[in-house]
């Protein structure tokens, strides 16, 4: 059994760019009083809040994926489709959500990877594979289902 965590709180961090939940993030953590730190390349609009907070690192590869994975630790809550930093911020502890709703976990990290290396080869072949399915409704309402059910995980790790 895991023992609860001392007192921090727990915070959400959001890999922005492209992220297509953000809206559905700062409506839930409003609800529960969380932190959410909103890490892009660029300057993007969040809402006027205290709790909301915008960070813009600079470009390049990994730059805001790196200012993730230093920060998220157990018990935080992690929004990405990048699954590099998925594999990243579980091996800290936090739990990872896509923006699908399809969490992230240590079972399943692996595969997630493998796959992605396979469908990296058969594009540096020429092979057309894609891309992701379009963001449907469906989607959204999963990911909020999803992301209630991290929140209420990390609650009980930290014994709230």
């Amino acid at each position: 059994m895991n023992t609860p965590l001392p007192e921090k709180p727990i915070e959400i961090f959001v890999d922005a760019d492209a992220c297509p939940v953000k809206d559905e993030v700062y409506r839930v953590a409003r609800r529960y009083g969380l932190k959410v730190y909103v890490i892009a390349n660029g300057s993007i609009r969040v809402p006027p809040d205290p709790t909301i907070e915008l960070v813009i690192v600079d470009q390049g590869p990994d730059v805001a994926d790196d200012w993730i994975a230093e920060r998220a630790q157990r018990g935080d809550i992690v929004i990405t489709a990048d699954i590099p930093l998925a594999h990243r911020c579980l091996q800290a502890g936090a739990e990872v959500l896509g923006p699908t709703g399809r969490p992230f976990t240590t079972s399943s990290i692996g595969a997630a990877l493998a796959q992605r290396g396979i469908m990296e080869h058969l594009r540096s072949t020429g092979e057309i594979t894609g891309g992701p399915k379009p963001f449907a409704p469906a989607d959204r309402s999963r990911f909020l289902s999803a992301l209630d059910q991290a929140i209420n995980r990390s609650k009980r790790q930290r014994g709230a």
